[in-house]
């Protein structure tokens, strides 16, 4: 159902998926960029349906409940709980999402790099803290809304090189525009 709705969108508004998921893998951290609008969650969504990824997003035990969770959890979103492991303090989110990426044996976890939709001259780092620590790669997925593509760019596996990879990453969303450019990747 959510693969016609997502066709459907497409057509109507215009818009193209580019490419696909890397033959093979299973688990990754999916980076979205660059992430300038609300907008971004609808098209993003559509086109990972469109390309039959699994992907799903994080967010707070607390807010997965009632109505909305039900819908929160239709469009990929699984809760975070940050409990208590064997009476030590509590697990940060990123140690959350790293334990979730160990223990599933297919899991891709969408992050928004930037942390906001404002413009954000620094990332917030810890989506490559969590590939790293879960020993998976980091994968772009994209929205380019002046030319109205959805799609998968390449693929970075943490070397320890955060500074230099995230650089690259950089360089690749610089080419893309987001649907408020003045907001994106400089």
């Amino acid at each position: 159902m959510m693969k016609l709705i997502s066709r459907f969108i497409f057509w109507i508004t215009g818009w193209k998926v580019m490419g696909g998921w890397p033959k093979g893998l299973k688990k990754a951290v999916l980076i979205a960029i660059p992430h300038t609008s609300n907008w971004d969650l609808l098209y993003a969504r559509a086109a990972f349906f469109l390309m039959d990824i699994p992907v799903k997003f994080t967010i707070k035990k607390e807010v997965m409940v009632g109505p909305l969770g039900w819908l929160i959890k239709v469009l990929g979103g699984i809760s975070i709980d940050r409990k208590r492991i064997s009476g030590k303090k509590r697990q940060t989110y990123t140690e959350a999402m790293i334990n979730m990426l160990k223990e599933k044996d297919q899991l891709v976890i969408m992050v928004t790099p930037e942390g906001t939709r404002s413009f954000a001259p620094k990332w917030k780092t810890g989506f490559y803290r969590v590939a790293q620590g879960a020993e998976v790669p980091i994968v772009i997925g994209y929205l380019d809304y002046k030319k109205k593509h959805a799609g998968i760019g390449p693929v970075f596996m943490p070397d320890g090189n955060m500074d230099g990879q995230i650089g690259e990453m950089k360089e690749f969303g610089r080419k893309i525009t987001g649907r408020h450019p003045e907001k994106g990747i400089r």
